[in-house]
């Protein structure tokens, strides 16, 4: 909203310049205008194009506000109360109530106003009526409530939006373990059990052999042997299921992400000769982790390293993870040479590249946002997920 503001306001700065250059006196005035010209002019430009760049500044500093107040009375004073230019006017108290609330608002209209009203009783004197005096100088108190109304309904969208997306992430942490449980039970039923079967075979075999009337010997060994590798292997499959089970019904037992993410990055190293060097960042330890949450999150960004050890031919490898402000954040960036201009996931879904699709899906399935591209790198390409820490709590 802020950028259509500042995009009126350039506008109306082009149709009234020429207006302002006439009426100026010729000489030092003249100048005076034009430098007030360009810099308003600039000024708006610049925060019209990069205004998630430039805008915090302006948020900070609200003096800067008052610097091009300044200059733009400089233009409606040559320009003339008259022009369009006497509409840039009512963009200022409409953008301090945006960005500073009612007190902004309050301060700025009232500068504007005073300003307007100085305007008037200079140029036109005694010729001017009351009502068209104070005509702007009362759109501007009405633009600076105006802005101010829509900077608080704004925030209250923005904090019912959020409180939705946490909702949203719970639900889909839930549904998450619930899946995984299942994936488990399954994998249990197709590997344990049906190990467990063979060795059931294996032994009755065994028994067969070792009952017969003339046994042999090579025979039992081999039949045996098959039956403790075959018990070794159920073994070893009931571990690991029944670790991943205790883990997701223990609260306590849930997975270090930034230890795992540590270890999977060096062993990504170790396995393909690139570089790749782990960092943590944020201020806030990262709370455990629900294991069937954890695995997703960690799959994305192994699936990130190899895809870009794969396709991208980087030099390098940067991971980063840690909390920033109330999200989970890990980020996988290489300096390759990135995703192909204008890359779609439908493209990719119908040419079967299916590594980036499935990255969205898993970031999908737990509530994470992710977003693949270049990012605020200069090049290559950086996956990054953020996922809302409310997520990983039960209300």
């Amino acid at each position: 909203m802020c950028r259509q503001v500042f995009g009126f306001r350039l506008a109306m700065i082009a149709l009234a310049t020429p207006a302002a250059l006439v009426n100026a006196s010729p000489g030092l005035s003249t100048r005076l205008v034009g430098i007030a010209v360009v810099v308003t002019f600039m000024a708006s430009y610049v925060l019209f194009r990069d205004w998630e760049r430039f805008g915090p500044l302006l948020l900070r500093h609200p003096s800067l506000l008052a610097v091009d107040t300044l200059f733009g009375s400089l233009l409606l004073i040559s320009a003339g109360p008259d022009t369009t230019l006497a509409y840039v006017s009512v963009c200022t108290p409409l953008l301090a109530g945006l960005v500073y609330g009612w007190r902004g608002a309050a301060v700025f209209a009232s500068l504007q106003s005073l300003i307007l009203l100085l305007i008037h009783a200079t140029s036109s004197g005694a010729h001017t009526g009351i009502a068209e005096s104070t005509l702007l100088p009362g759109l501007c108190v009405i633009a600076g409530a105006v802005g101010s109304s829509l900077r608080n309904l704004m925030l209250r969208f923005g904090a019912a939006t959020k409180a939705l997306t946490t909702v949203q992430a719970r639900l889909a942490v839930t549904e998450a373990v619930s899946a995984e449980r299942a994936r488990l039970a399954r994998e249990m039923h197709d590997s344990v059990a049906k190990t467990l079967h063979g060795v059931a075979l294996a032994a009755d075999g065994l028994t067969g052999s070792a009952g017969a009337e003339h046994m042999d010997p090579a025979l039992i060994r081999q039949q045996a042997a098959l039956v403790a590798r075959s018990a070794r292997r159920a073994a070893a499959e009931s571990r690991e299921l029944l670790a991943d089970l205790r883990r997701e019904s223990d609260p306590g037992q849930g997975t270090d992400v930034l230890v795992e993410l540590a270890a999977r990055t060096r062993d990504f190293a170790a396995r393909t000769g690139l570089p790749a060097v782990y960092r943590p960042t944020g201020d806030h330890a990262v709370p455990p982790v629900p294991p069937a949450v954890a695995r997703q999150l960690l799959t994305i960004a192994s699936e990130a390293m190899e895809n870009a050890h794969r396709h991208a031919e980087p030099t390098r490898v940067d991971v980063r993870a840690g909390v920033h402000g109330d999200l989970l954040r890990i980020s996988v960036h290489d300096d390759g040479r990135g995703l192909p201009p204008g890359t779609t996931l439908e493209q990719l879904r119908r040419a079967g590249h299916f590594g980036l699709v499935g990255m969205v899906e898993r970031a999908a399935s737990v509530g994470a946002r992710i977003r693949i591209g270049r990012g605020s790198h200069p090049q290559g390409t950086e996956v990054r997920l953020e996922l809302p820490l409310a997520a990983l709590t039960t209300p």
